[in-house]
């Protein structure tokens, strides 16, 4: 039974619209092992190769993330093959692309600023489950993994930190980049197989982290409304403190008024301070195109 003092249950009452980070691009790549909080720098993967591959994925754009098997984490310090996955997540150009690499020396040799490996089309998942960094993540997101994976091979991964450890369990569905809490198993498989059909789910879902916080919760007041869940049929054309403007693949364009209102302070992570956060909701709709 999970902790009731944990940040999941203490920021139940939190609304999840607009609070995907902000990631348009992410790689994946595969550590065996046990992760630390900082697991790009304090995991088997070799600190140095962790901190030069974190500075050129974010000189290319990228969020990286740690991702391995779910299950028992054991690691033999032995040289092996790891796959590396690199997703982008914008409508107009939305891939995910495969990579196998002999050893973590090789991660330096591989160009972030393109695709590179073998174009797949089966979707990936992605459930944070690092404990050292937030025990919520642990204790929700593993038994999940574990079952989906037992079902889904290597379609379902075990991350590192996502954001949002006090939406846990938090995932994030690739390469449609909508990022998700608070599933349980059933609803997670039912993600993973929208995913797979190129389509998003509305339950649970935080936002695409293609966009901005205020973007995410206006292309998902819009899917709302209009009760449309392929997942590149809406895009974020423009935005400003008070309004969105969402455009369809069919030429309807919509100005979303959005209203920004300040929440009760509660902890982001196991053990931390609790701070004040911000909640993003639909004022009203307006089809100004279409």
């Amino acid at each position: 039974m999970h902790n009731a003092s944990g940040c999941a249950a203490l920021a139940s009452a939190e609304p999840l619209a607009g609070t995907a980070p902000v990631a348009a691009s992410w790689l994946c790549v595969e550590q065996p092992g046990p992760w630390g909080a900082d697991a790009l720098v304090d995991s088997h993967l070799d600190p140095g190769i962790g901190a030069q591959l974190v500075r050129r994925a974010n000189e290319a754009g990228h969020r990286v993330v740690l991702i391995r098997r779910p299950g028992r984490h054991p690691d033999m310090h032995r040289p092996r093959p790891r796959r590396v996955y690199l997703a982008s997540t914008r409508p107009d150009a939305m891939w995910l692309f495969k990579h196998t690499v002999e050893g973590p020396e090789d991660l330096l040799e591989l160009d972030l600023t393109r695709p590179f490996g073998e174009r797949i089309t089966e979707p990936l998942l992605l459930v944070c489950t690092n404990g050292k960094r937030d025990r919520c993540c642990a204790l929700l997101g593993r038994p999940i993994a574990a079952d989906l994976a037992a079902e889904y091979g290597e379609s379902v991964w075990e991350s590192t930190h996502t954001g949002g450890h006090r939406f846990a369990p938090a995932m994030v569905a690739l390469p449609t980049g909508y990022v998700h809490g608070r599933l349980d198993a059933t609803q997670a498989r039912d993600l993973l197989k929208a995913t797979a059909a190129g389509e998003m789910v509305v339950q649970g879902c935080r936002g695409r982290a293609t966009w901005s916080p205020i973007g995410q919760a206006a292309e998902l007041a819009v899917r709302s409304a209009i009760g449309d869940v392929t997942a590149n049929s809406l895009s974020v054309a423009a935005e400003s403190a008070d309004s969105v403007t969402v455009e369809h693949v069919d030429g309807r364009r919509w100005r979303v008024r959005m209203i920004v209102t300040e929440l009760p302070a509660w902890p982001n992570s196991c053990g931390k301070m609790a701070t004040a956060g911000s909640a993003f909701s639909c004022s009203g709709l307006e089809l100004v195109s279409g």
